[in-house]
């Protein structure tokens, strides 16, 4: 996220989305992204930028990306544009007879056997990541996610907006969750990308922590407790200091302060842009409610401990909106405390009648989260359209059909 002015909470926000590269018959995996950058650089270059969204790589090779170029106070603006490129990507892959795939993992890929690495310029950064922790895992080579990057002006805007963005990250699954079927076979995990990311490197457990950021809200107190036990624990593996950056960092949330902007991570990706920007605008305008004190005072936000936030994650990962939240303290966030129990769907759905009433929530948006809320998240609407049908015909029907939403820009139904 960059721009020439300082931008200070909630004046605006960038987002990025991969997407899969698959055949587009079989719908298997295709490494292609370089021919793709390539068709529009007339190089392998690792970026194609232009006014709008920009392309650029990932580490493997079938997954491309789109980004805002720069930082946006509108992301409604963003849903034709991001669209229209994912058309013209399609139309170079139709050469290829390949196309792109939306959700956060492949349903069928076998990482160990089709994961191949980005190969050219930065390739020495992925090498030594692979070195390190071996990328051909699902955790690596097979997940696809939204970031949504957040700008902040000083230490004390950073601490209020990282307080919020703590407390929210347990139940984003509940919202955003699209991964339920990876290597053939339906997971006890509807947000599996997030399962296998959150362990992918246990070798270095410093890199991931709990997912949930901990609590430090200054950048002194960030460098300290997160980025230097990192390169610390890291150095050994990484004597020429590659990989000694802030991007190193993989929480749930991560502190930007080359860009000062703090980025999350936790979204899966969903089936078109127009779902995705809907999801990156409710978490918006409910930080932002979070800030003002909508349902609670901000200034106790800070006070969550990690280990109870993370409880709450892992349960949202593997039930998502069908977990029941019985924390009443946390049900009190959002003025829902006498409520008792709740599943985390519902609390979706309070949030969002409280946003629409209070917020400039844009009605582009209304309807795809109008969906997902009274649906159910993305997982869920695809294991309802498998109904316990999971051979390679019915996944192949069901991920032709994402396919399809992807490239026309609209929502998966059942």
């Amino acid at each position: 996220m960059t721009s020439h002015e300082p931008l200070h909470l909630f004046g605006a926000s960038g987002v990025e989305l991969e997407y899969m590269i698959v055949d587009a018959d079989t719908l298997d995996v295709k490494p292609l992204t370089d021919e793709v950058l390539k068709a529009v650089n007339g190089c392998y270059n690792e970026n194609y930028t232009k006014p709008g969204v920009c392309w650029s790589n990932e580490l493997a090779l079938h997954v491309i990306e789109l980004k805002t170029g720069e930082p946006t106070p509108s992301l409604a603006d963003f849903i034709s544009l991001f669209q229209q490129d994912v058309g013209r990507i399609n139309t170079i892959l139709k050469d290829f007879k390949a196309r792109l795939m939306p959700s956060g993992a492949h349903p069928w890929m076998d990482p160990f056997r089709e994961t191949r690495l980005w190969p050219h310029h930065h390739s020495a950064i992925y090498e030594a990541y692979n070195k390190i922790f071996d990328c051909r895992g699902h955790g690596w080579s097979n997940l696809q996610s939204a970031h949504l990057n957040l700008p902040f002006t000083g230490d004390e805007e950073f601490g209020r907006l990282h307080a919020a963005i703590r407390v929210l990250l347990p139940i984003l699954p509940a919202l955003a969750a699209s991964t339920p079927i990876v290597d053939g076979h339906l997971q006890d995990f509807l947000d599996y990308r997030m399962e296998v990311y959150r362990t992918n490197s246990t070798k270095l457990p410093s890199l991931t922590g709990d997912v949930i950021p901990e609590p430090v809200f200054t950048r002194a107190d960030y460098d300290s407790q997160i980025f230097q036990r990192i390169y610390r624990d890291i150095k050994p593996y990484d004597p020429e200091t590659v990989l000694q950056d802030e991007w190193l960092n993989s929480r749930g949330a991560i502190a930007r302060f080359d860009r000062s902007a703090i980025e999350i991570r936790i979204l899966d990706v969903q089936e078109c842009p127009l779902a995705d920007l809907a999801v990156a605008s409710l978490i918006i305008h409910t930080l932002k409610a979070l800030v003002d004190g909508l349902w609670s005072d901000p200034a106790e936000l800070p006070q969550w401990r990690t280990d109870a936030l993370a409880d709450i994650l892992f349960k949202t990962v593997k039930s998502a909106e069908n977990h029941r939240i019985s924390n009443g303290d946390y049900l009190n966030i959002f003025g829902l405390q006498e409520r008792g129990e709740l599943t985390a769907g519902d609390l979706w759905g309070h949030i969002l009648q409280e946003i629409k009433g209070r917020y400039p929530l844009p009605e582009v948006f209304l309807e795809p989260l109008r969906i997902i809320t009274q649906q159910g998240t993305l997982a869920s609407r695809i294991v309802r359209q498998l109904n316990n049908d999971m051979s390679r015909p019915a996944l192949n029907q069901v991920y032709g059909r994402l396919c399809d939403c992807l490239a026309q820009g609209v929502m998966f139904t059942n």
